[in-house]
């Protein structure tokens, strides 16, 4: 069953008096509880790809679905909602807030939500990312690869549906990178949330149950057109 799909997205951007076709014409689809990886050469589109799929950035034409529903029929404030609580978010960066401590950065997207949190299910999260003892630490008191831990759990902390990655290992050293690896391959599978990740690592793409290519904005290759 599909949870997500693109049809014919395409994005440009004005660059002085040029056009710049980031995505072409790209159609995919999406099953629930799958783990993607999409990678490409620098500059390939990929990121531009993500940051369309989940709403962060608007598409120039095609349209994106989202359980059957297409995202043109929300306003900025439903997409606002339904990226807090159905789409997750892990990046390159980690966007901790400094001076709040682990577990208040975990919290931040149900609070933000105005909701209570569910004690049993953070527990669980907090145990599978082995980060009990990192949280009443601020941010600069962590590791890279325990700042991504945190950054992983506030991601999953409004039980997404979907969890968008964009280079999640980039500014690990390669152990904690492998570690931050299994572990969001772990979370998708224990949660059963789809896990859609964008890395230039042919290494990490390895790991993922199907493997997209895009190169100049295009599709050139899908494993699952393979199977």
């Amino acid at each position: 069953m599909n949870i997500i799909e693109c049809k014919n997205l395409t994005k440009e951007y004005l660059s002085g008096e040029n056009t710049v076709v980031a995505l072409n014409d790209v159609s995919l689809e999406f099953e629930k509880g799958e783990f993607c990886a999409i990678t490409g050469p620098s500059g390939s589109g990929k990121s531009t790809f993500l940051h369309v799929l989940s709403s962060l950035e608007n598409a120039t034409s095609g349209e994106v679905i989202y359980n059957n529903e297409s995202l043109k029929n929300y306003n900025d404030n439903q997409l606002s909602i339904l990226r807090r609580r159905r789409f997750g978010f892990v990046f390159q960066a980690y966007n901790l807030v400094e001076e709040l401590t682990g577990y208040e950065n975990i919290l931040l997207p149900i609070m933000l939500d105005k909701k209570k949190p569910d004690e049993e299910y953070l527990n669980k999260i907090i145990d599978i990312l082995g980060i009990e003892d990192r949280l009443s630490h601020l941010p600069s008191a962590l590791s890279g690869g325990q700042q991504q831990r945190i950054a992983i759990a506030r991601a999953l902390a409004n039980k997404p549906s979907i969890l968008f990655a964009d280079e999640p290992t980039g500014n690990l050293d390669g152990k904690s990178g492998r570690e931050v690896l299994s572990l969001l391959k772990y979370v998708s599978k224990e949660l059963g949330v789809t896990l859609i990740l964008v890395t230039h690592d042919l290494h990490v793409a390895e790991q993922a149950d199907r493997v997209i290519r895009i190169e100049d904005g295009a599709v050139v290759e899908d494993s699952k057109s393979n199977q």
